[in-house]
């Protein structure tokens, strides 16, 4: 059976996540422990919460030089929510520098709509990606966010949802892929995404 670590820097929704990768078929470990991160098939950096404290939990557990060597090492990783917006180099959350996997920054949803972006909205795949392998277009996902990840490289957006603007709402470059949606909490079709993680990048 595949093993799956779910990094736990305490940055919440840690269960929600683990039952859906058990659903479809994973092992699941969630730890802060690099010996076990390192030694799994895939890893899934979920989060909620505010990017300086999770920042700050990830350098004091050193899970932001684990985070790096295992993207590095070309392992399959899958960042969630905030667990994407940290791949980025900083955020307008907060002072504290992010993982700086990815350029670009987060930024915070406009003035005019209501924070956070709370329920259902859709996503348009961009260009052709496995995580999204038989999803229909336009699919509707579950959002709690009340900032976007804007990376300074349009290639590396696969997804974009409208909310007042149209943000970047997945991207995938290498072996990362990351959602800013909770494919957790999207029913039928957030499952698929994780199946489509284990299925098409970390089985191969």
């Amino acid at each position: 059976m595949t093993k799956i670590a779910i990094i736990n820097y305490q940055a919440g929704n840690l269960r929600s996540v683990q039952k859906a990768l058990e659903k479809v078929g994973a092992n699941v470990q969630v730890t802060s422990e690099p010996d076990e991160i390192l030694s799994s098939d895939g890893v899934v950096f979920p989060g909620q919460g505010a990017c300086d404290s999770s920042m700050k939990n990830l350098r004091k557990k050193q899970l932001d030089m684990i985070i790096t060597d295992v993207i590095k090492q070309g392992k399959p990783f899958l960042g969630v929510c905030l667990g994407m917006q940290l791949l980025l180099e900083n955020s307008e959350e907060g002072n504290e520098n992010c993982l700086g996997i990815l350029s670009g920054k987060v930024r915070e949803l406009p003035n005019s709509m209501k924070r956070p972006h709370m329920g259902w909205n859709q996503v348009k795949i961009l260009r052709g990606n496995l995580l999204f392998k038989d999803i229909p277009q336009h699919s509707f996902f579950y959002f709690v966010h009340s900032f976007y990840s804007d990376p300074n490289q349009n290639e590396v957006v696969s997804g974009i949802t409208d909310y007042g603007i149209e943000f970047c709402s997945a991207l995938s470059f290498g072996n990362v892929n990351a959602v800013q949606f909770h494919p957790e909490k999207s029913g039928l079709t957030g499952l698929k995404i994780y199946e489509n993680f284990l299925r098409y990048f970390v089985k191969g």
